[in-house]
Protein backbone atom coordinates (compact mmCIF):
# COMPACT_ATOMS: atom_id res chain seq x y z
CA UNK A 1 0.00 0.00 0.00
CA UNK A 2 1.19 3.23 -0.08
CA UNK A 3 0.54 5.86 1.78
CA UNK A 4 -0.31 9.22 0.39
CA UNK A 5 0.72 12.74 1.70
CA UNK A 6 -2.22 14.20 3.73
CA UNK A 7 -0.65 17.84 4.18
CA UNK A 8 1.74 18.48 1.27
CA UNK A 9 0.68 21.71 0.02
CA UNK A 10 -0.36 22.64 3.85
CA UNK A 11 2.37 21.97 6.09
CA UNK A 12 5.17 22.02 3.40
CA UNK A 13 5.32 22.90 -0.44
CA UNK A 14 3.64 19.83 -2.70
CA UNK A 15 6.26 19.81 -5.04
CA UNK A 16 9.80 18.56 -4.95
CA UNK A 17 11.66 21.55 -6.25
CA UNK A 18 9.16 24.27 -3.23
CA UNK A 19 10.21 21.50 -0.67
CA UNK A 20 13.80 21.44 -1.53
CA UNK A 21 13.72 25.30 -1.58
CA UNK A 22 11.79 24.98 1.81
CA UNK A 23 14.01 23.18 3.44
CA UNK A 24 17.26 24.74 2.39
CA UNK A 25 15.70 28.25 4.01
CA UNK A 26 14.82 26.81 7.22
CA UNK A 27 18.25 25.73 7.28
CA UNK A 28 19.57 28.87 6.97
CA UNK A 29 16.83 30.89 8.79
CA UNK A 30 18.26 32.86 11.86
CA UNK A 31 16.33 30.25 14.11
CA UNK A 32 17.86 27.63 12.15
CA UNK A 33 21.46 25.53 11.97
CA UNK A 34 23.16 27.15 9.43
CA UNK A 35 26.00 25.26 8.37
CA UNK A 36 27.83 23.76 10.84
CA UNK A 37 29.71 20.70 11.51
CA UNK A 38 28.31 18.27 13.54
CA UNK A 39 30.35 16.49 16.36
CA UNK A 40 31.84 12.78 16.45
CA UNK A 41 29.61 11.37 18.48
CA UNK A 42 26.43 8.86 19.37
CA UNK A 43 23.12 10.34 19.09
CA UNK A 44 20.13 7.98 20.29
CA UNK A 45 17.36 9.75 19.55
CA UNK A 46 16.11 13.34 18.75
CA UNK A 47 12.97 15.41 19.45
CA UNK A 48 11.51 17.45 16.63
CA UNK A 49 8.67 19.84 16.13
CA UNK A 50 5.81 19.28 13.52
CA UNK A 51 4.15 22.25 12.79
CA UNK A 52 4.14 23.51 9.17
CA UNK A 53 7.59 24.30 8.34
CA UNK A 54 7.11 28.26 7.97
CA UNK A 55 6.66 28.01 12.00
CA UNK A 56 8.86 24.93 12.96
CA UNK A 57 11.12 23.94 10.20
CA UNK A 58 14.28 26.06 11.33
CA UNK A 59 13.72 24.48 14.36
CA UNK A 60 13.26 21.15 13.56
CA UNK A 61 16.17 21.34 11.10
CA UNK A 62 18.61 21.34 14.57
CA UNK A 63 17.49 18.18 15.07
CA UNK A 64 18.30 16.60 12.07
CA UNK A 65 21.29 18.03 11.13
CA UNK A 66 21.98 16.62 14.62
CA UNK A 67 22.03 13.15 12.68
CA UNK A 68 22.78 13.99 9.31
CA UNK A 69 25.96 12.50 9.44
CA UNK A 70 24.97 9.22 10.87
CA UNK A 71 23.28 7.18 8.08
CA UNK A 72 20.75 5.15 10.13
CA UNK A 73 19.46 2.31 7.94
CA UNK A 74 16.22 2.30 10.31
CA UNK A 75 14.34 5.58 11.37
CA UNK A 76 11.62 4.87 14.33
CA UNK A 77 9.21 7.56 14.26
CA UNK A 78 6.51 8.21 17.09
CA UNK A 79 4.02 10.73 17.43
CA UNK A 80 0.74 11.63 18.73
CA UNK A 81 -2.90 10.26 16.86
CA UNK A 82 -4.32 13.68 16.74
CA UNK A 83 -7.72 12.59 15.11
CA UNK A 84 -8.61 9.68 17.71
CA UNK A 85 -8.63 7.15 14.63
CA UNK A 86 -7.98 3.96 14.99
CA UNK A 87 -6.10 1.98 17.75
CA UNK A 88 -4.40 3.29 20.85
CA UNK A 89 -1.06 2.79 19.53
CA UNK A 90 -0.25 1.03 16.29
CA UNK A 91 2.54 0.81 13.08
CA UNK A 92 1.72 -0.56 9.49
CA UNK A 93 3.56 -3.07 7.30
CA UNK A 94 2.99 -3.79 3.73
CA UNK A 95 3.74 0.53 2.86
CA UNK A 96 5.62 3.01 1.79
CA UNK A 97 4.90 6.57 2.54
CA UNK A 98 5.52 9.19 -0.03
CA UNK A 99 6.34 12.69 -0.18
CA UNK A 100 7.04 15.37 -3.30
CA UNK A 101 10.76 13.65 -2.62
CA UNK A 102 9.94 9.84 -3.51
CA UNK A 103 8.59 7.19 -1.23
CA UNK A 104 9.98 5.56 2.18
CA UNK A 105 9.27 2.20 2.55
CA UNK A 106 8.21 1.05 6.09
CA UNK A 107 10.40 -1.74 7.66
CA UNK A 108 7.45 -4.67 7.69
CA UNK A 109 9.69 -6.74 10.08
CA UNK A 110 10.89 -4.52 12.49
CA UNK A 111 6.86 -3.50 12.68
CA UNK A 112 5.88 -7.44 13.43
CA UNK A 113 8.37 -7.96 15.32
CA UNK A 114 7.48 -4.84 18.18
CA UNK A 115 4.04 -5.72 17.68
CA UNK A 116 5.05 -8.47 19.39
CA UNK A 117 6.92 -7.69 22.03
CA UNK A 118 4.87 -4.28 23.05
CA UNK A 119 1.13 -5.07 24.95
CA UNK A 120 -0.03 -1.72 23.43
CA UNK A 121 1.46 -1.59 19.85
CA UNK A 122 -1.09 -3.49 17.14
CA UNK A 123 -0.36 -2.90 13.29
CA UNK A 124 -3.39 -0.82 11.85
CA UNK A 125 -3.25 1.31 8.95
CA UNK A 126 -6.06 3.16 9.10
CA UNK A 127 -4.60 5.16 12.51
CA UNK A 128 -1.80 6.80 10.41
CA UNK A 129 -4.33 7.68 7.47
CA UNK A 130 -4.78 11.18 8.54
CA UNK A 131 -2.08 12.68 10.73
CA UNK A 132 0.86 14.71 9.98
CA UNK A 133 2.44 14.21 13.41
CA UNK A 134 4.97 11.64 11.27
CA UNK A 135 4.27 12.96 7.72
CA UNK A 136 5.87 16.30 8.12
CA UNK A 137 9.60 14.27 9.43
CA UNK A 138 9.84 12.56 6.43
CA UNK A 139 10.82 14.59 3.93
CA UNK A 140 13.25 16.38 5.97
CA UNK A 141 14.44 13.15 6.66
CA UNK A 142 14.78 12.51 3.37
CA UNK A 143 16.47 15.74 2.39
CA UNK A 144 19.27 15.83 5.36
CA UNK A 145 19.71 12.12 5.47
CA UNK A 146 22.35 11.00 2.31
CA UNK A 147 21.36 7.24 2.34
CA UNK A 148 18.90 5.31 2.06
CA UNK A 149 16.47 4.17 5.33
CA UNK A 150 13.09 2.31 6.03
CA UNK A 151 10.79 3.90 8.75
CA UNK A 152 9.10 2.02 11.65
CA UNK A 153 6.06 4.64 11.89
CA UNK A 154 4.43 4.30 15.47
CA UNK A 155 1.24 6.89 16.16
CA UNK A 156 0.03 7.29 20.29
CA UNK A 157 -3.67 7.68 20.90
CA UNK A 158 -3.13 6.40 24.53
CA UNK A 159 -0.27 8.66 25.99
CA UNK A 160 0.20 7.35 29.77
CA UNK A 161 3.24 7.07 31.66
CA UNK A 162 2.52 3.15 31.45
CA UNK A 163 2.11 3.09 27.96
CA UNK A 164 5.21 4.91 27.38
CA UNK A 165 6.94 2.63 29.50
CA UNK A 166 6.22 -0.29 27.65
CA UNK A 167 6.71 1.28 24.02
CA UNK A 168 9.67 2.31 25.11
CA UNK A 169 11.01 -1.00 26.14
CA UNK A 170 9.64 -2.38 23.19
CA UNK A 171 11.49 0.26 20.72
CA UNK A 172 14.80 -0.54 22.78
CA UNK A 173 14.62 -4.04 21.40
CA UNK A 174 14.04 -3.36 17.88
CA UNK A 175 16.86 -0.33 18.37
CA UNK A 176 19.51 -2.60 19.77
CA UNK A 177 19.92 -5.24 16.99
CA UNK A 178 19.99 -2.44 14.10
CA UNK A 179 21.26 0.65 13.16
CA UNK A 180 18.63 2.85 14.14
CA UNK A 181 17.36 6.43 15.14
CA UNK A 182 14.88 7.18 17.18
CA UNK A 183 12.64 10.42 16.58
CA UNK A 184 9.79 12.05 19.11
CA UNK A 185 7.63 13.94 16.86
CA UNK A 186 6.16 16.74 19.16
CA UNK A 187 5.28 20.08 19.30
CA UNK A 188 4.94 21.89 23.28
CA UNK A 189 2.89 24.65 25.09
CA UNK A 190 0.04 25.40 22.21
CA UNK A 191 -1.99 28.86 22.07
CA UNK A 192 -0.63 30.73 25.28
CA UNK A 193 1.16 34.25 25.30
CA UNK A 194 5.12 33.74 24.10
CA UNK A 195 6.60 34.63 27.18
CA UNK A 196 4.13 32.33 29.12
CA UNK A 197 4.96 29.89 26.69
CA UNK A 198 8.39 29.72 26.81
CA UNK A 199 8.06 29.60 30.80
CA UNK A 200 6.14 26.14 30.79
CA UNK A 201 8.35 24.81 28.23
CA UNK A 202 11.78 25.62 29.58
CA UNK A 203 9.62 23.83 33.10
CA UNK A 204 8.84 20.80 30.82
CA UNK A 205 12.47 20.30 28.92
CA UNK A 206 14.10 20.35 31.83
CA UNK A 207 13.12 16.31 32.97
CA UNK A 208 13.49 15.68 29.19
CA UNK A 209 17.62 16.77 29.78
CA UNK A 210 17.83 14.92 33.14
CA UNK A 211 15.71 12.01 30.75
CA UNK A 212 13.69 11.89 33.87
CA UNK A 213 10.24 10.00 32.62
CA UNK A 214 8.70 10.33 36.37
CA UNK A 215 9.51 13.67 37.15
CA UNK A 216 8.30 14.92 33.21
CA UNK A 217 4.95 13.50 33.64
CA UNK A 218 4.31 15.36 37.24
CA UNK A 219 5.37 18.91 35.61
CA UNK A 220 3.17 18.27 32.61
CA UNK A 221 0.40 17.63 34.86
CA UNK A 222 1.17 20.33 37.67
CA UNK A 223 1.49 22.62 35.24
CA UNK A 224 -0.93 21.51 32.35
CA UNK A 225 1.27 21.70 29.46
CA UNK A 226 -0.18 21.64 26.59
CA UNK A 227 2.57 19.18 24.57
CA UNK A 228 1.22 17.32 22.03
CA UNK A 229 3.20 14.35 21.93
CA UNK A 230 4.35 14.10 25.39
CA UNK A 231 3.73 10.05 24.88
CA UNK A 232 6.05 10.02 22.06
CA UNK A 233 8.81 12.22 23.88
CA UNK A 234 8.48 9.74 27.05
CA UNK A 235 8.48 6.76 25.09
CA UNK A 236 11.59 8.14 23.42
CA UNK A 237 13.28 9.04 26.60
CA UNK A 238 13.00 5.51 28.27
CA UNK A 239 14.36 3.83 25.00
CA UNK A 240 17.34 6.02 24.40
CA UNK A 241 18.32 5.52 28.11
CA UNK A 242 17.79 1.85 27.69
CA UNK A 243 20.09 1.91 24.92
CA UNK A 244 22.65 3.97 26.58
CA UNK A 245 21.74 8.05 26.29
CA UNK A 246 22.90 9.67 29.64
CA UNK A 247 20.92 13.28 28.79
CA UNK A 248 19.25 15.14 26.81
CA UNK A 249 20.67 18.14 24.72
CA UNK A 250 18.43 21.52 24.17
CA UNK A 251 19.57 22.37 20.52
CA UNK A 252 17.40 24.78 19.95
CA UNK A 253 14.08 26.18 21.22
CA UNK A 254 11.48 28.58 19.37
CA UNK A 255 7.76 29.72 19.56
CA UNK A 256 5.43 30.21 16.30
CA UNK A 257 5.72 33.84 17.54
CA UNK A 258 9.53 34.17 17.80
CA UNK A 259 9.81 33.28 14.09
CA UNK A 260 6.50 35.10 12.74
CA UNK A 261 6.26 37.85 15.36
CA UNK A 262 2.66 37.51 16.83
CA UNK A 263 3.25 36.81 20.11
CA UNK A 264 -0.49 36.79 21.64
CA UNK A 265 -1.09 33.15 20.91
CA UNK A 266 1.73 31.16 20.26
CA UNK A 267 2.97 27.14 19.88
CA UNK A 268 6.42 26.42 21.33
CA UNK A 269 8.94 23.92 19.10
CA UNK A 270 11.89 22.50 20.59
CA UNK A 271 14.78 20.20 19.25
CA UNK A 272 16.40 17.94 21.27
CA UNK A 273 19.22 15.20 21.33
CA UNK A 274 19.71 12.32 23.36
CA UNK A 275 23.66 11.32 23.84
Amino acid sequence: MIRKPVVAGQFYPGTKDELEEMIDYCIQHKYGPGIQTQKDEKVFGIVCPHAGYVYSGPTACHSYKAISSKSPELVIILGPNHFGVGRDVATMIDAKWETPLGSVEVDSESAEEIANISKYIEIDELSHSRDHSIEVQIPMLQSLLSNKFKILPIILLDQSLEMAKDVGDAIAQIAKSRNAMIVASSDFTHYEENSFAHSQDKALIEPILEMDVEKFYSVLMEKRITACGYGAMASVMIACKKLGARKGELLSYSTSGDVMGDTSSVVGYGAIKFV
